[in-house]
């Protein structure tokens, strides 16, 4: 039997997720993710995929987050043209992510061509195009949790709940073959085991060998209740100043767990004395997304016969107009924007109107990639820069890691628990501490054979 893997990708780092899986005679990419996180780091999407395009016989992602799913229109346009598997709600998230990916790449080179002309330098291209976006959509094979499918001759792929974002899944793949079986399990991205709006995550008995992310593996999210006492306080104190608050977040998972939040607290919050601002049009489209499948999660965001969010002061503005009104307000909103890294999108405008302003507040409720705007903010930064214009930072900042989509150093260490056979576990998808911190515990802890995978390292199952 012959089955290895290769890691290419968010190794030592948390994007780019990219891995190769080898049966012998047949070639296998597991997710195709976007690096993310300055702009030295992105230049790296531009590199060759590791293989071949016209060697790979299928594609597994294994939820929609750009990081995981972010380079499958590259290499559809690079003429890759099999399947890429994903859970049916993850396809239904990237008809709405990957065109949106290519339009802001458009713009990007549109941008930066404008300088290039300027300097009589050669025009760049995108990346890859909001057409290209919309056409590898038409690749995606849709399948539900614990529907298994062969993806090739003798490797079956089957998705489980990972609990992290609508669609998120865990992927196991079986492999048999001259009477031999083997069972890769990658984790994707795990939940926090107190998301507001996903299942608790599936556990899986065994594996003989398993990829597991490692993005908290160095620390404890504080209990939900915490969070929300500390959001009370953050309510209570914006409304007392006067101002505004800022909330940039993924525009999946991340909003639809703010606004499930805001419909069960909303007389705690006194809510009815702010106007919501749900301020992106992509996260409006995967709210319904959402609203669509929300038979795959247990919670009271919508009414019974509506796809609407139960919050009668929430205003879903989509269109650039919408949102240049928002900022005549000095006083009273909420404003949900992204990009949740603040590397992008229409909470840099809202920064710019309120970023110099102390009594607004800025509610940072995910992770900062290094390199992003939001990571400078998080660590202090005095300053930012706008459009070419500086702007002093004076406005309260407040990190909400209560509010993780991603499963902590206790979630990690459970959820490996869960095999009953102490399989080989290389940890991918987390920075180097957190990575060093977790496998330390699972050593100590469970005496567990636990390997940091690097960049380019082979590993037979």
């Amino acid at each position: 039997m012959s089955l290895s893997l290769q890691f290419f990708g968010a190794t030592g780092e948390v994007t780019g997720s990219l891995y190769v899986l080898s049966t012998g005679t047949h070639t296998v990419l597991l997710e195709c993710g976007l690096i993310q996180g300055g702009a030295d780091n992105e230049k790296r999407n531009w590199d060759d995929f590791p293989v071949d395009v016209a060697d790979i016989d299928a594609v597994i992602l294994s939820h929609a987050h750009i990081d995981h799913s972010g380079r499958t229109p590259r290499l559809v346009r690079q003429g890759y043209s099999g399947p890429i598997y994903v859970h049916e709600a993850t396809k239904a998230l990237c008809e709405i992510m990957l065109p949106d990916s290519g339009y802001l790449n458009e713009k990007d080179a549109e941008w930066e061509n404008k300088k290039r002309r300027r300097k009589n330098l050669a025009p760049l291209q995108p990346l890859y195009t909001q057409e290209d976006g919309e056409n590898c959509i038409d690749l995606f094979r849709g399948v539900g949790y614990a529907e298994p499918v062969e993806v090739v001759p003798g490797l079956m792929l089957t998705y489980h709940d990972a609990g992290h974002i609508l669609g998120s899944s865990i992927v196991e793949l079986a492999f048999a073959s001259g009477g031999a079986r083997r069972t890769l399990v990658f984790s994707g991205d795990l939940g926090f085991r107190d998301a507001p709006v996903m299942n608790p995550v599936s556990r899986i008995d065994h594996a003989d060998a398993v990829l597991m992310e490692s993005t908290y593996g160095d620390r404890l999210h504080r209990p939900i209740e915490e969070t929300l006492d500390e959001l009370t306080e953050v309510f209570d104190m914006a409304r007392a100043a006067q101002g505004n608050i800022l909330i940039p977040a993924f525009t999946i998972g991340r909003t639809q767990d703010l606004l499930h939040l805001m419909v069960e607290n909303y007389a705690r919050w006194n809510l009815d004395d702010w106007h919501i601002f749900l301020d992106s049009p992509m996260g409006i489209e995967a709210t319904e997304v959402y609203a669509r499948y929300r038979h795959l999660y247990d919670t009271e965001l919508f009414g019974a016969r509506s796809d609407l969010p139960r919050l009668p002061n929430l205003h879903q503005t989509r269109t650039p107009e919408e949102s240049m009104v928002i900022n005549e307000l000095e006083a009273g909103a909420i404003v949900i924007a992204g990009s949740g890294m603040c590397s992008g999108g229409r909470i840099l405008h809202h920064l710019k109107h309120n970023v110099w302003r102390p009594q607004c507040h800025l509610l940072i409720v995910g992770y900062q990639a290094y390199g992003t705007l939001g990571r400078r903010l998080v660590d202090g930064a005095e300053t930012i820069r706008l459009w070419g214009d500086d702007y002093r930072v004076r406005i309260r900042l407040h990190t909400i890691g209560g509010l993780s989509a991603h499963a902590d150093q206790r979630d990690l260490v459970d959820w490996y628990k869960g095999f009953s056979n102490s399989p080989p576990l290389y940890l991918v998808h987390g920075e180097d501490r957190a990575q060093r911190v977790l496998a330390g515990k699972l050593r100590d802890e469970m005496g567990a054979p636990v390997h940091i995978a690097e960049y380019g390292q082979k590993i037979r199952i």
